[in-house]
């Protein structure tokens, strides 16, 4: 349009005009950047009831303070190994017992060290924080942590009260030794008792603890060799004991596993040797059942016998893939979040495992925790012998001792082998899981 240079339709052309111009065509509007997609990690549990409750929350916990980051944030998914179709898709994280592998993944998969993803995380990681007894459990033979002690538990010895009643004996005395454990089978059984004894995770209280009480190491050096030291004098002799017990019933084996539990945790068998954090779930799924609870038996009759230097182990938090910076970043800042006070407080609390740190103790001490169970708590985990020498974690060897442990133990209840010879076959059988292993390219 022409605007013309006449008065009577200069005003109304320059409305026009203005109008015009006014109706230009706008500026693109400025597009926002999409919100930051988090990094997702996969965690496998085989958690059940209180423990996967606890867990879930605190995971719920974790993701919404990531949520709330400015930089780029991660979410936490649990993934329970029982629905996992294809169990050899590793997921980032698994908390799980390494006796389970074949289980949880159909393999025994290689992990990354813990003490390296820290490393590389950007996140503090202070290893001298955990209890002695704690960081050992999960510590490979140079000193380093390989996972999260989480779901730790100590050997003990569960009893029925209502059955040591029953037969007339002293409830508030349980066996201390293993011959008065023998006395008390006996008795059990001739009121009634078809089990007087089973046991959950047996290589695990039969073997590696009897032998750590007793001061007898798990690996001696051969030459530059390690070897498997567990048919020694005081584990030939407890396997010979069991045997008889065996073939008397006295003792019925349940399975290498914790299978144990089930038969307890029902009324079938008036004892059990088993997992310390057992008593917190019994309590809560069978409460009327009377449960008591006292430490491993032992030999008094051998000497420089230590009766509560057992072996803590069970489950642990292990890292299965984090190749990229990112995932070792959200990785590290649970681990963190899993360390603070108040959630190692709650997790101790609903589910019965040992705390890791003394930071949680004194939480838990806090706000009404036992002073009596969390001073003897602190006074196991605190020591630092090592008169019973771990084997490897890494590449589960580990959990592929206690399976040929378990395989050879089998032969026994068979009357296929007697003791030593089981035992002599499983420290040759041993050998190459003892082998030195290659360097990690990771």
């Amino acid at each position: 349009m022409k605007c013309l240079p006449n008065a009577a339709a200069l005003l109304s052309l320059g409305l026009l005009c203005a109008a015009g111009a006014l109706a230009a065509p706008k500026s693109a509007p400025v597009v926002k950047a999409p919100p930051p997609v988090p990094q997702e990690l996969v965690l496998r549990h085989t958690l059940s009831g209180d423990a996967l409750n606890t867990l879930a929350t605190q995971v719920v916990r974790f993701n919404d303070i990531e949520a709330k980051g400015k930089k780029a944030f991660g979410r936490i998914v649990l993934e329970d190994s029982q629905s996992v179709l294809d169990k050899a898709r590793l997921p980032h994280l698994a908390l799980f017992d390494q006796d389970d592998a074949m289980a949880v993944f159909d393999s025994r998969p290689r992990f990354v060290p813990l003490n390296k993803v820290m490393e590389t995380s950007g996140q503090r990681f202070n290893a001298k924080q955990f209890y002695p007894q704690m960081s050992d459990a999960v510590e490979d033979l140079a000193g380093k942590m390989q996972a999260l002690p989480l779901g730790m538990s100590l050997p003990v010895l569960f009893y029925s009260k209502a059955a040591f009643t029953q037969a007339k004996l002293d409830p508030n005395n349980p066996p201390k030794t293993w011959w008065q454990l023998q006395e008390a089978a006996g008795v059990l059984q001739d009121t009634g008792w078809k089990c007087p004894l089973t046991s959950s995770r047996f290589s695990w209280v039969h073997l590696e603890n009897v032998a750590s009480q007793h001061g007898e190491p798990m690996v001696i050096k051969n030459g530059k060799q390690d070897q498997l030291a567990l048919n020694n004098m005081v584990n030939v002799k407890h396997m010979s004991l069991l045997t008889s017990w065996y073939k008397s019933n006295y003792f019925i084996y349940a399975g290498p596993g914790r299978e144990g539990d089930e038969k307890f945790a029902n009324g079938e068998c008036a004892m059990l040797t088993g997992e310390s954090a057992l008593y917190a779930r019994l309590k809560k799924t069978v409460p009327n059942l009377d449960v008591g609870i006292t430490v491993l038996p032992y030999y008094d009759d051998v000497y420089g016998v230590r009766p509560i230097n057992v072996l803590p182990d069970g489950l642990a938090l292990w890292v299965l893939a984090a190749d990229k910076k990112p995932e070792r970043q959200v990785i590290g800042r649970f681990i963190n979040f899993l360390l603070q006070p108040d959630v190692q407080r709650e997790w101790v609390r609903a589910t019965g495992y040992l705390p890791m740190t003394p930071a949680a103790v004194q939480a838990l001490r806090e706000t009404g925790g036992n002073p009596a169970l969390l001073d003897q708590a602190e006074k196991r985990l605190s020591m630092t012998t090592r008169e019973a020498a771990r084997t490897r974690n890494e590449g589960g060897g580990r959990s592929r001792i206690r399976a040929i442990l378990d395989e050879e133990v089998a032969f026994i209840w068979g009357n296929k082998k007697p003791p030593k010879e089981a035992l002599d076959t499983a420290v040759m059988r041993a050998g190459p899981v003892l082998a030195p292993m290659p360097l990690s390219k990771k």
